[in-house]
């Protein structure tokens, strides 16, 4: 019993304790939202949750104890995982509720798996790989080795597209961007890839988007209000609803419209609109709050790393979860187009909450090995010195 309870201590004594705390409240907090908009749906939403946040929580547990070094190792095994996934999908893939994309797999019980959510994570660990090479060979700053990143962040980008799921191709885009600006890329060349992006706007916008993407955008800057009974009806009623909670809300449980499931996909995509309705401005503010507190803490935490890799690893679990709290924020307030994208923690879906539970252990790990030492006594894998370091 005091081996246990000594293991115990040595654990917490080595993680980051209130990452842990912030990530508990965000789920007890998302818990609540959830299981007040259960009262609408037949569907168990909260059980499924519930199973995700466990088993979520174990294999972060694992994972913060496992030196993050030895799980880079695996990069090309976690690769191959990844687009294996990603081209099953494209086969077996099917549509779940409220959905217009192929981005998910049916597994026993009832219960459904979105693969584009856990590559996200293996693409962090992988382009973290790829930064450091790039980075300990001095080719980070040289044209083929920039280039050299061009296939990585395009074979899932391509995969995910093929699914329908643009608005998870926004959150690699997103990824894929902060982290190769962390890796110490030359400004000119991120200026070439947004010149390049602009440009290429008229051609995604005639061949790679739909009708329905394409009315989605046009809702946004509709003006008369027809989309309001159309594409932009979702977008509307959110609005509605997180105004009429005005400052304090109607009470957790107590919200008419929340009851009525006026607002479509509440339970997920619009988790925000309960907040809003029931909690008020103040319960808004704090679910922000405790999001941005928890990105903070991810930075910090990056910044304490034993070597750039793992900087980069929390920057990318950074760039995952601000990249979505903002997109998705957007998508509810009707400053973007619904794309489909899940506030993290809080969100109903038990792969994405899984994915974010994910990345915060791989946070962990970092931490957990910050001070780890080799025999003779040196840091172990001392920072690059061509490396760009954002806390430096």
């Amino acid at each position: 019993m005091n081996s246990v309870t000594k293991a115990v201590k040595n654990f917490f004594s080595k993680t980051d304790i209130l990452l842990w705390i912030l990530t508990i409240v965000a789920v007890i907090y998302s818990i609540m939202l959830i299981s007040s908009m259960q009262r609408t749906s037949d569907y168990n939403y909260l059980k499924s949750q519930l199973i995700a946040i466990f088993a979520g929580y174990v294999l972060s547990i694992i994972i913060s104890v496992i030196d993050y070094d030895n799980i880079l190792k695996a990069w090309w095994l976690l690769g191959i995982v990844g687009i294996v996934l990603l081209v099953i999908v494209l086969f077996i893939g099917i549509n779940v509720t409220g959905t217009d994309d192929t981005a998910w797999i049916r597994l026993p019980g009832g219960f459904s798996f979105q693969p584009s959510e856990l590559v996200k994570i293996i693409f962090i660990i992988t382009f973290a790989k790829h930064l450091q090479f790039l980075n300990k060979s001095e080719k980070m700053h040289s044209l083929w080795g920039v280039l050299s990143l061009i296939p990585h962040i395009a074979i899932p980008v391509l995969l995910v597209h093929l699914q329908g799921d643009d608005g998870t191709v926004l959150v690699f885009a997103f990824i894929f961007l902060i982290m190769t600006f962390a890796g110490g890329i030359q400004l000119r060349y991120i200026l070439i890839m947004f010149l390049l992006l602009c440009t290429s706007i008229p051609i995604i916008w005639t061949y790679f988007l739909n009708d329905e993407h394409k009315n989605r955008f046009m809702a946004v800057f509709d003006i008369d209000g027809n989309a309001m009974t159309n594409y932009g009806w979702q977008q509307y009623q959110g609005k509605v609803s997180i105004a009429s909670g005005g400052l304090e809300g109607y009470g957790l449980y107590k919200g008419p419209r929340v009851a009525s499931g006026i607002v479509p996909e509440q339970e997920n995509d619009f988790i925000f609109t309960v907040a809003g309705e029931e909690l008020g401005f103040f319960g808004c503010t704090l679910l922000l709050l405790i999001l941005l507190l928890i990105l903070i803490k991810i930075l910090i935490d990056g910044g304490k790393s034993r070597d750039n890799t793992g900087t980069y690893i929390c920057v990318g679990v950074f760039s995952m979860i601000a990249s979505q709290t903002v997109i998705n924020i957007g998508m509810v307030l009707g400053l973007l187009p619904v794309v489909g994208i899940t506030l993290p923690f809080f969100s109903s879906g038990g792969t994405s909450i899984l994915a974010v539970l994910l990345g915060i252990g791989l946070v962990q790990s970092v931490y957990y090995h910050k001070d780890t030492i080799e025999p003779t006594g040196v840091l172990k894998n001392k920072r690059y010195k061509y490396s760009y370091n954002l806390y430096q």
